[in-house]
């Protein structure tokens, strides 16, 4: 709007047309529009307005202008006279200053005078020393002003102050001490806006003013502490940077070492922050007498944490490399701070110390160090740790009571130190492996010493160790030994025993997080030491406790290995749990009469432990868990119920200190039974949930205890009114200790949470249960809280199966319980209730279970209605909730239209905001649950009263929840709430100009309900009508006005909303100016922020990624990447020339939040997929600098070089990291080296990028991309950059860590996938991968080391098979390099040979992929062999290269020595898959002791191992057999007369049987195989696997073994047949169609030979030697199929099988074939009909490939048979000449010449010369079949569609086929025979064409029929006509000057038909008839011999026959050209 008025003065006379409410956005835009066009502008351009624009800013400043409006108006009046004249500059200040200098305070003139102190401020900032002294007056008029100012005025002020600073710099240094005076006041001002303000106004005078940071250092510091008392999450992270770089400045600045200026040393600094940390910053003489008296007081948690964050600064601030230097000291000095007694004056608080500690330690190493310092972190930990341990142990042996306390605080530094030492190892992965193993840091000596230490410190060793093994995999097997061994020999300390278990736990845990898992047989040896450890309980009361808690808490941990490992011990298990309870209530009072306090102590731990048992089976082992094993578990869990039951007075008679036993075995019976069904324990519903409603109503429990689950319990989008959203922040880890408890009215939102203390001493089961995503160490919650919230989980769990009854009782008593207590008990029991309810009413909902008639209904409704007004904000949002989902449940219309009637009356009449929020809530959850149609009565009402309330400006609460109810009334209403847009929208946007900055929630909540709103205007936005684009319009102002907002959280919704607005209308989105601002927040120190950018970039990139890169780039220009606004604790660099991606890829390095990184990644692949064909180079190097940027050290590079020696390349390139290190000066902030899963992902995008480029030819050809690149010399080819990917994949194969590894190995092999046959343009012959040949062996040779894990091994393995096949090296001498690395790897085969570091199937996966890799290797060699084998003599000889060495040496040679070890490992790999393959009913039949490289215990997992390896091993096992194995085997077999043959498999192989002969058994093995994945239910099975398989059997067949073995069973045939037949129904590909074809005729070729057999066989038995049998017909006449009946019986027929695969390609390639399909109109008829038109050369050879086999299949019947099945056949063959003889505009002849047609002819050939037409007892029925084929022919040559006109060629020869094949009978037919010769006659009377020509040819072979009776009524018929046709020749010719081709042709045939004529005819007819033809009437004698057509004669066209007439019986038909091919020009002619 503004941009077309051309004017930057505002129109006045617009303005006051328009209505008053829409003045303000009027005026904003136009604004906006100034602001833009200002900062492009030239002085010159604003010269003539200037005046009047001063003015008319100003004036806006006395129209009371709103936040937004007011900064615009100070920036636009700031940038006037930065470009323009400042000649009016002071007069503009001077009227600011006059406006503040008035002392009017009512509220009217507050929206002027904070748009004076604004401008001000804006214009100091901008203009800076040019504002002269008029600073002065306006300090001192703005600081007189702040005393009586309300928070507003004195927020404005601060921010004013910090500008002025910042502006005037030391120029201002009269006004500092006035300024800083008032700042300090401000610091502890009980509004939160404001502190924040005064710390960032602090912050900026650290810039300038000395004196802050040196004489008032101190003050600062107390300030700082002071301010941190009562802060929310924004105070808290201001003045932490204030302190942090108030502390880093006395370390950076430069300043005299001296007096009272002088700088604080690092140890005064860190003195200072400890005081603060640890005494709230009191000085000593600050605090009382009584409190030196009392000892130390607690530190205020707020406190505690904003010193927590400002360490974290005070390190960023200093930098990484003084962070490397300084590490030791800074290490010593925090974990000092959690030794103090201060910090652990409690549990509680000793766990929120450790926390803030930890905190420190991630966000300090976890993120500033790289993986070389992390790794010398770990060893200044070791240090540490073995110092404190020490001292630990000492004072712990002294016995002191002080000594005691030592070691008690000495315990949290352990803590701390080996939580972040595994955090490091963890984050490490397997890079750590060289410190971990490294014996002089002794990691490993200093975390097992500690176990023996006291209760969380060897929890945390335990821990530190699960980490350990989780990152180091070969550590885990190690460990648990050692542990194992510890245990053993300690095992009479308690220490040692809890200590040790505790970590063998932890080990456990941490091998299902391992890629190789650990060997089965530890999970058995340590449970056998568990049951010891349990049996033994009892012998010794001094360690009964320990050891049964020991015994517990393995045998949980064993169950995390899974079903393979407890499957064999769930027996024992059983028993055990069901001796760990009492059998009957007699037994259970009997040892409720004699037991004591110890021994009700080790009795319920060992309950306890029982149940964390059973509860970890049930998690860990669901297939294991059958109704039976429930029937049995239930068994100790009722007993369980039983005993809590009956133990209430257990307490009171045997002291408290039970108390805590007790609540852990109800925790533990809990836990088990929400992992039973509910409905398994029906019966003991009424004892459960009287204990579970007694659990969470505190009825016996003093404490106000209350439930964690609440929060999440809510609907996740109540964040906004939860304040949850602290979860999203990177400060979750402390935060948490505030319970987001301060908000503005500082309630307590929920109150004794015990949020944030979570740690591991609660659950000693956390050490094995798996860790919550994103969460480095576990945190359970304390025991008084866990079991609340799992009572509350299990009472949501039953409810749905409760009595209606039960329900209205306990509805009931809930009430009760609320109404009974009072105060803040009453509020804890109401949060766990309404917990409880929650639970219930979801559960009730996923179930789909009514809650119950109106009494239910109303009890349920009263307890709710009541807290909606409760004070409490959680409980009213609960209240709300629950709501909303009683209607869900209901799901009745009149209840919901009740509460709404209800909440609409509360919200008239009620004045008090409590009410207004609860109930407001309530009518967004109503709609949000109930939906749109379910409410659409009620949203009239509903949106009238919330818009008035969202209106209500004096109440932000009210407003907060109430335009939260709008968005999720707006979210839930769809379309119907189209109607209410606009006045929400126009509502939203008032709001947003008036509300103050400082009401974030509100603001927060209007941008929640824009997006709201913008989903329900949807795909319209894109529209062009008024209202749309004013409603348009209003979003992007909304989103303009949130964007200018300071706050993170208003910031986040303004990028959503633009994301979404982007989604639906992405023209009017602006990228130009979208784009920077994302770029800046990815520099922004808040989470949801970035999260917010990164999200918006990641949609944008699917769709626009090439302009947002662009966008980014020109931004980093013009702005050189500065980040104005942005407190970066991001330490990422800024755009560079990788553009946006390159800092995309550093983010990934610091950031930790999985959802995050998880969205840099998809945008990062999205970036990649559209860019990096066009910015090859860009991405490159951006990949190369991630994957090289690694430590100097690493072996990947030194192995590079070595490689690059051994290539004798001596003029490499100089290193990337050296030339890098070369230019690099040491920097106090350098950018962390990308980590190793950063690699991992460059490695992955480095797959990507090839694959992108895979369309393009020129990117895998150099020669073509060099003569691309000469005539586009911009574009860029991957082939011209092999090197550097060459390089890549290796640095990424050979670094250290295992995952990379991976990652470069699959790239390595993609790479020679896709370059190994790209030639070498200047040495023909050769391809460019051969150069790399040392590079391709050096990155192969480390994965075959003895250590290398078995996972890269086994990748090695298909990389070496990739370079072998691929024939890249010619040479064997130069492949011997990395075939020898494969027969290495030969001895690992061998049993016994698997590594005992992990688990067994490791050693499969290995062996498996060695086999496949060598199968692989000879399936190549094989094929190689074949083509040499194929290639001419001539070609054959050596083309010898330079070196001498033959170029064709053949591969095998290098196979052959191994044949014999691998062919017998290929099949016994084959028979392990065959028997793993098995259904689950058939298991009893698999060997007991497992199979050739499997063991019976790891089956399940080597299931998937076999599955991807067996087919090439088949293919290798198949061509093996079919090449000499089966004659070798044979052989073998007759040799040793002992050996009756062992099935398959090395000596000594599992389930070795005696059996006839091995070769059967093999052909079976691998026949069954193939038949099993082929009629596979899942069509999932790969398309190579199918033709693998195909080519398998195709290959079998072919042998003559195989093939008598299936020849000699129908049945086997049948069933190949039925899966050829679903192969071709499932599968398109013309070649596995091919191969089923090909086998097909295999089969068809072993069924005829075995029929064969049988009638040789019966004839001998008949007639035997020299004797001749009469009636051979009849005597063979059961022969065949059909036998003596004729019967074909589906399923029991080959033949019918066959004709059904048949029939299938038939219909698939020509659907017309089929008469229903023909008639069908549908779609698939339409389909048919066009698929009908023309085949493709592929479906052309299918089709004829059909017809070969369907024309042999009579040969398998008997005589009768045939007559059954010759209909079909015949129908089909005609059907198919039908469909593909059809004309075409191309060459005539080209019809007859197709494969279809050729092949139709030759098989109606084949059928009529069938020696059935011959046999007495069909052959009648032949005859009449075969004239009805012909009729039918002939019927298709007469009748047809225009469109599809037969081929009177392809019909004549189809015709010329019966009458020269068949029997006489067929054909002498008079009705058949005149159609005939009709035929015939009608192509001769078409003149001149090439059907003429065709039919005297065939003529000619029809006139020597040998049966003259057939022969001759044509030659009476046609004979003339010939002669007529050769008399018009030769008239034509004489009077033609030139003769045609077609003519000659014609001619000389019509000739040469009548020379047969003349040599069939009698002696005395042919002269006549010759000389007539010569010398025809008045005509001209004709000279063929003269007569020439081009220069050449046409002689021997003359006797070129039509017809080769092989033999008397009948002339054949060549296949492939049946007939003469008419030369069609010269040059072919002469050919």
């Amino acid at each position: 709007m503004m941009e077309l008025s051309h004017s930057l003065t505002l129109n006045e006379e617009a303005l006051s047309q328009i209505a008053e409410a829409k003045r303000p956005v009027f005026v904003f835009e136009w604004l906006r529009f100034l602001d833009k066009v200002l900062g492009a502008a030239q002085k010159s351009d604003i010269k003539e307005c200037q005046k009047k624009l001063v003015e008319q800013l100003l004036n806006q400043v006395h129209e009371s202008p709103g936040p937004p409006t007011r900064r615009l108006i100070a920036r636009c009046l700031a940038t006037l006279f930065s470009v323009g004249d400042t000649f009016l500059l002071f007069e503009a200040v001077n009227r600011c200053t006059d406006i503040l200098k008035n002392k009017d305070d009512s509220p009217s003139v507050l929206p002027t005078r904070l748009g004076a102190i604004t401008c001000i401020g804006a214009m100091y900032e901008k203009l800076g020393r040019m504002m002269g002294r008029s600073h002065e007056e306006a300090v001192t008029v703005m600081l007189k002003s702040l005393k009586n100012a309300e928070s507003q005025t004195r927020c404005e002020t601060m921010v004013t102050m910090e500008k002025i600073i910042a502006g005037m710099g030391t120029a201002a240094a009269s006004v500092h001490k006035d300024i800083f005076k008032a700042a300090k006041h401000c610091m502890t001002d009980r509004v939160m806006p404001v502190r924040c303000a005064a710390a960032q106004c602090l912050q900026e005078m650290l810039k300038h003013v000395p004196f802050v940071y040196t004489s008032e250092l101190e003050t600062v510091a107390s300030l700082c502490f002071r301010s941190f008392e009562g802060s929310n999450y924004e105070v808290r992270c201001a003045v932490a940077n204030l302190l942090g770089t108030l502390v880093a400045t006395t370390q950076q600045a430069s300043q005299p070492a001296v007096g009272k200026n002088r700088l604080a040393t690092f140890e005064e600094v860190l003195a200072l922050m400890s005081s603060g940390f640890l005494r709230g910053g009191i000085g000593f003489l600050k605090g009382g007498a009584g409190e030196m008296i009392k000892g130390s007081s607690n530190v205020s948690r707020e406190i505690r944490v904003g010193v927590t964050h400002a360490y974290v600064v005070l390190v960023r601030q200093l930098g990484g490399l003084w962070l490397e230097r300084n590490l030791n000291t800074l290490l010593v000095h925090l974990l000092e701070l959690v030794s103090s007694p201060r910090a652990a004056t409690s549990h509680v608080d000793a766990v929120y110390s450790r926390k803030c500690i930890a905190f420190i330690l991630r966000s300090v190493l976890g993120k500033m160090l790289g993986e070389k310092a992390q790794a010398a972190a770990c060893k200044d930990l070791v240090q540490i740790i073995a110092k404190y341990s020490n001292a630990d142990a000492a004072a712990e042996s002294s016995g002191s009571k002080e000594g005691l306390q030592e070691a008690a605080l000495a315990q949290h530094v352990l803590v701390c130190a080996l939580q972040e030492l595994g955090c490091l190892i963890s984050s490490l992965g397997t890079t750590a492996s060289s410190v971990v193993n490294d014996s002089s840091s002794g990691i490993i000596e200093a975390v097992v010493s500690v176990l023996i230490h006291s209760s969380a410190a060897r929890l945390a060793a335990a821990w530190c160790l699960r980490s350990i093994a989780t990152a180091v995999s070969s550590q885990l097997t190690p460990l648990l030994d050692r542990c194992l061994e510890q245990l053993d020999t300690l095992k009479a300390s308690p220490e040692a025993i809890c200590g040790y278990s505790g970590a063998l736990s932890a080990l456990l845990g941490a091998a299902c997080y391992t890629a190789l898992g650990i060997p089965h047989s530890k999970g058995k040896i340590i449970f056998n030491v568990a049951e010891d450890l349990l049996r033994t309980a009892s012998q010794n009361s001094r360690l009964s406790v320990q050891r049964t808690q020991a015994g517990w808490l393995m045998i949980g941990a064993v169950m995390t290995l899974g079903p393979p490992v407890v499957r064999g011990l769930l027996p024992r298990m059983l028993l055990l749990w069901k001796n760990s309870f009492p059998r009957s209530t007699k037994e259970l009072e009997s040892e409720k009469a004699r037991g004591d306090a110890f021994t009700w102590q080790v009795t319920l731990e060992g309950r306890a432990g029982a149940l964390a048992a059973m509860a970890s089976f049930l998690v860990h082992c669901k297939e294991l868990v059958s109704e039976e094993v429930v029937r049995r578990l239930l068994s100790p869990v009722e007993a369980a119920l039983a005993m809590l039951t009956s133990l209430t007075n257990l307490v009171k008679s045997y002291g408290q200190h039970l108390k805590a036993a007790v609540a852990m075995v109800r925790l533990r019976l809990y836990e088990v039974l929400t992992l039973l069904p509910a409905q398994s324990y029906e019966g003991s519903y009424t004892s459960l949930l009287r204990l579970l409603v007694a659990e969470f109503t505190l009825t016996e429990n003093p404490a106000n205890t209350t439930t964690s689950l609440l929060r999440s319990l809510c609907h996740t989008d109540d964040s906004v009114i939860l304040g949850s959203w602290l979860q999203e922040t990177d400060h979750k880890a402390i935060e948490d200790q505030m319970e987001p408890n301060r908000r503005l009215d500082r309630d307590n939102l929920q109150p004794n949470s015990a949020s944030g203390s979570g740690a591991l001493e609660h659950d000693l089961t956390a050490l094995y249960k798996s860790l919550p995503k994103g969460e480095s160490i576990p945190g359970p919650l304390p025991l008084g809280v866990a079991v609340i919230d799992m009572s509350v989980i299990l009472f949501g769990q039953t409810f749905p199966y409760v009595a209606v009854k039960h329900r209205l009782q306990m509805l009931g008593h809930f009430s009760q319980c609320i109404r009974h207590t009072k105060a803040s008990r009453q509020e804890a029991v109401q949060i766990n209730i309404f917990t409880a309810v929650l639970s219930a009413l979801k559960m009730l909902a996923e179930t789909k279970t009514p809650l119950g008639p109106d009494d239910v209904r109303q009890a349920a409704a009263s307890l709710v209605l009541g807290a909606l007004s409760h004070p409490n904000p959680i409980l009213r949002c609960a209240a709300g909730e629950a709501l909303g989902r009683m209607a869900q449940v209901v799901g009745d219309g009149r209840f919901v239209a009740e509460m709404a009637q209800h909440s609409f009356d509360k919200l008239k009449t009620a004045r008090d905001a409590v009410s207004r929020t609860g109930h407001s809530l309530t009518l967004g959850c109503l709609h949000r649950y109930v939906g749109g149609m379910g409410s659409g009565q009620h949203l009239n009402t509903s949106v009238s009263i919330l818009l008035a309330l969202a209106n209500d400006t004096n109440a932000p609460v009210v407003q907060v929840w109430a335009l939260h109810a709008i968005a999720l009334i707006a979210d839930s209403g769809g379309p119907m709430f189209r109607g209410y847009v606009e006045p929400t929208l126009s509502l939203a946007l008032k709001l947003l100009l008036n509300i103050p900055p400082s009401n974030v929630d509100v603001l927060q909540c209007i941008g929640k309900s824009l997006s709201a709103l913008i989903t329900t205007v949807g795909p319209e936005l894109q529209g062009n009508t008024n209202s749309i684009s004013t409603a348009r319009s209003s979003f992007l102002v909304a989103c303009a006005i949130m964007q200018d907002h300071g706050d993170s959280l208003v910031h986040a919704e303004a990028i959503s909303c633009l994301q979404q607005l982007h989604m639906f209308a992405p023209r009017h989105v602006n990228l130009s100016t979208l784009v920077p601002t994302l770029c800046c927040v990815l520099y922004s120190s808040h989470l949801l922020l970035r999260r917010a950018a990164v999200a918006c970039l990641r949609q944008l990139s699917q769709r626009e990624a090439k302009e947002v890169c662009e966008h980014a780039l020109s931004w980093a220009r013009e702005s050189g990447g500065t980040t104005t606004g942005y407190n970066s604790n991001i330490s990422i660099p800024a755009i560079g020339e990788t553009g946006l991606p390159g800092v995309l890829f550093a983010m990934l390095d610091v950031e930790n939040d999985l959802r995050l990184v998880g969205h840099i990644k998809d945008t990062l692949t999205s970036m990649l997929q559209a860019l990096a064909r066009e910015n090859l180079v860009q991405w490159l190097s951006l990949c190369k600098d991630v994957l090289t940027a690694a430590d100097s050290s690493s072996s990947s590079i030194s192995s590079l070089k070595e490689a690059e020696r051994e290539l004798g390349d001596n003029e490499a390139d100089v290193d990337d990291e050296e030339r890098f290190k070369a230019s690099e000066e040491p920097v106090s902030h350098p950018f962390v080296s990308p980590r190793w899963p950063t690699r991992v992902f460059s490695a992955i995008s480095l797959r990507r990028i090839i694959e992108a480029c895979d369309g393009n030819r020129a990117h895998f050809d150099l020669a073509m991309a060099r003569e691309q690149k000469l005539i586009r010399p911009k574009e860029d080819f991957l082939v011209l950059h092999l090197s550097d990917l060459i390089r890549m994949a290796f640095m990424a194969a050979t670094s250290e860590s295992d995952p990379l590894r991976l990652e470069g190995l699959r790239a390595l092999q993609l790479i020679i996938d896709k370059f190994s046959k790209v030639p070498e343009p200047e040495f023909p012959g050769h391809v460019i991968l051969e150069q790399y040949q040392a590079q391709v062996g050096a990155a192969l040779r480390p994965a075959f080391s003895p250590e290398t894990p078995s996972h890269v091994t086994a990748m090695a393995c298909q990389v070496c098979s990739a370079w072998i096949g691929s024939g890249v090296a010619r040479d064997l001498n130069d492949l011997r390099r990395v075939h020898q690395l494969l027969v290495s790897s030969l001895n690992k085969l061998h049993k016994g040979t698997s590594s005992h570091l992990y688990n067994e199937s490791a050693s499969t996966l290995e062996k498996l992929a060695i086999l496949k890799a060598w199968s692989e290797v000879f399936v190549v060699a094989m094929e190689q062999e074949k083509q040499l084998s194929n290639v001419p003599p001539s070609q054959e000889e050596p083309q010898n290269d330079d070196d001498g060495s033959c170029g064709q040496e053949s591969l095998l040679k290098l196979v052959t020595p191994e044949l014999v070890s691998l062919s017998k490992h290929w099949l016994a790999a084959l028979k392990d898959h065959a028997l793993l393959s098995l259904p689950a009913e058939f298991s009893s039949q698999l060997p007991h002791d497992g199979g050739a490289f499997y063991t019976p215990d790891t089956m399940d997992s080597a299931r998937q191992y076999y599955r991807k390896a067996w087919p090439p091993i088949l293919h290798a096992a198949a061509l093996w057999l079919c090449t000499g194995g089966f004659e070798g085997l044979e052989r073998e077999f007759e040799q040793d007369a002992n050996n009756s043959g062992t099935i398959l498999g090395p000596p000594g192989s599992p389930m070795n049987k005696v059996i006839s002969n091995p070769n059967s058994e093999r052909f079976h093995l691998l026949f069954g195989i193939c038949m099993e994945a082929l009629c596979s239910p899942r069509s999932a099975e790969s398309l190579e696997c199918v033709l693998v398989c195909l080519q398998a059997l195709q290959l079998l067949l072919k042998h003559p073994l195989p093939k008598s073995i299936l020849g000699q069973d129908p049945q086997l045939c049948i069933e190949l047949c039925n899966v050829l037949h679903r192969i071709l129904l499932t599968r398109e590909t013309p070649r596995c169609q091919m191969i089923v074809m090909k086998i097909a005729h295999l089969l068809l070729e072993a069924r005829h030979d075995d029929i064969r057999s049988h009638k040789k066989k019966k004839l001998k038995e008949l007639a035997p030697a020299n004797q001749e049998l009469e009636d051979v017909d009849t005597a063979l006449a059961a022969l065949g199929e059909g036998g003596e009946t004729g019967d074909i019986v589906p399923g029991q027929s080959v033949v019918f099988a066959l004709l059904e695969v048949c029939l299938c390609l038939l219909v698939r390639q020509l659907p017309h074939i089929s008469p229903a399909l023909a008639n069908n109109t549908g779609t698939f008829g339409i389909q048919a009909a066009t698929r009908s038109k023309k085949l493709t050369e592929e479906s052309s050879k299918l089709v004829a490939a059909t017809l070969s086999v369907m024309a042999e299949l009579p040969n398998l019947c008997s005589p009768k048979g045939s007559t059954t099945v010759l209909p079909t056949i015949l129908y089909l063959t005609t059907g198919v000449l039908k469909e593909t003889a059809v004309q075409t505009t191309e060459d005539r002849g080209l019809v007859v010449a197709s494969p279809p047609v050729s092949t139709t002819l030759q098989s109606l050939k084949s059928l009529c010369t069938s020696p059935f037409t011959r046999n007495k007892l069909c052959g009648s029925e032949w005859l009449t079949l075969l004239q009805s084929a012909l009729a039918r022919i002939l019927d298709l040559s007469k009748t047809s569609c225009e469109d599809s006109k037969p081929d009177e060629i392809s019909m004549l020869l189809a015709v010329a086929v019966f009458i020269l094949s068949a029997p006489g009978e067929v054909v002498s037919t008079p009705n058949l025979q005149f159609p005939c010769i009709n035929l015939f006659k009608q192509a001769l009377q078409l003149d001149g064409d090439l059907v003429q020509l065709k039919c005297v040819q065939t003529l000619r072979s029809m006139f020597q029929h040998p049966d003259r009776s057939i022969a001759t009524p044509y030659i009476h018929t046609l004979a003339p006509r010939v002669v007529e046709i050769l008399v018009q020749l030769t008239a034509d010719l004489t009077t033609q000057s030139t003769v045609t081709d077609r003519q000659f042709s014609l001619a000389t045939e019509c000739l040469t038909c009548l020379d047969t004529l003349v040599t069939l005819a009698p002696s005395d007819k042919s002269k006549n008839s010759y000389a007539e033809s010569v010398h025809p009437p008045g005509g001209q004698p004709f000279d063929r011999a003269n007569i020439t057509t081009g220069g050449v004669t046409q002689q021997e066209e003359v006797t070129r026959p039509c017809f080769a007439t092989a033999d008397q019986s009948g002339p054949s038909i060549s296949p492939g050209l049946p007939l003469h091919h008419d030369p069609s020009s010269p040059a072919e002619r002469a050919a």
